[in-house]
């Protein structure tokens, strides 16, 4: 098994298993077939084009679109269609953290295929003999990745919160990290990958925060998302995320970026140059 194979596994996807979302002359998500089709059944939304599918004009602007997006993604969870709700709104928009277009449930992002954003955190510890990180172990009950590693810290980052003040707010409600402590992650840039999921697609941007803190201090479970924390030295870390499927496959990436920029994984590897590429352009994606 190898680095690149993780970062494949996160970046599975078919451009002509999917249609075009448009908004206006503006590509705002990509759907399949049979999504396509759901969607059409409302006209006064969605009217289905040449090849694929067209939002509104919607008289009002954002928030009359917001409105009608929203009126049909629950009648389509009502029949099943779009499966769990959070009551979560995501922006939509054109461009990363742009004028929203609109907003979406976040149960809905990947059927319809935009662009979702979320804030993950390498928990990581110095010490004398190397480099230590954190990892977490999701909650067996949980819908999405039940019993899978994880990074110490991540969650979506919803509409109309900074992704700091999101990031500060998941360190207290995941791992008790108290703000003070939390307000210390530095931020360390994105990653990128487009994936196919039973839901839809997946084109997702993940920003990425590196967090050191003190030997004495050890996460907790607070809200139930996490079942437990280990504090696990980097050779061991590697070794899981190159050679298993251990971790949910967006944290592999996030770790991958982390031995990257800390050197673990250097230019004398000989798929840096492609590992680095594929972190931040995932292929099918412009």
């Amino acid at each position: 098994m190898s680095f690149l194979q993780r970062i494949s596994e996160c970046n599975r996807f078919d451009p002509a298993g999917f249609r075009p979302l448009r908004l206006g002359a503006a590509v705002v998500g990509r759907v399949r077939p049979e999504a396509a089709a759901a969607l059409g059944e409302f006209p006064e939304v969605f009217r289905p084009s040449p090849d694929g599918i067209e939002l509104g004009p919607v008289p009002g602007g954002a928030e009359a679109c917001t409105a009608a997006v929203a009126r049909v993604m629950r009648t389509l969870h009502a029949a099943g269609v779009i499966r769990g709700w959070r009551d979560e709104l995501y922006p939509v928009a054109t461009r990363h953290r742009g004028e929203p277009l609109f907003l979406v449930e976040r149960a809905a992002v990947p059927f319809l295929g935009v662009r979702a954003c979320g804030v993950h955190a390498n928990g990581w510890v110095r010490a004398p003999e190397g480099l230590r990180m954190w990892v977490a172990r999701r909650a067996r009950d949980k819908p999405t990745y039940p019993g899978k590693l994880d990074n110490m810290v991540a969650g979506g980052l919803p509409h109309g919160v900074t992704a700091r003040r999101h990031l500060i707010r998941e360190c207290g409600e995941e791992a008790g990290v108290p703000p003070a402590l939390a307000g210390g992650a530095v931020s360390a840039g994105a990653i990128r990958y487009c994936t196919e999921a039973t839901e839809g697609l997946k084109p997702d941007l993940q920003l990425v925060y590196d967090l050191e803190v003190p030997p004495d201090f050890e996460p907790r479970p607070v809200d139930g998302e996490v079942e437990g924390f280990e504090l696990w030295p980097m050779e061991r870390v590697m070794q899981t995320v190159r050679d298993t499927t251990d971790f949910k496959l967006n944290c592999n990436l996030v770790i991958i970026d982390f031995l990257v920029r800390r050197g673990f994984i250097g230019p004398e590897h000989p798929e840096f140059l492609e590992i680095v590429e594929r972190l931040h352009c995932p292929p099918g994606e412009e």
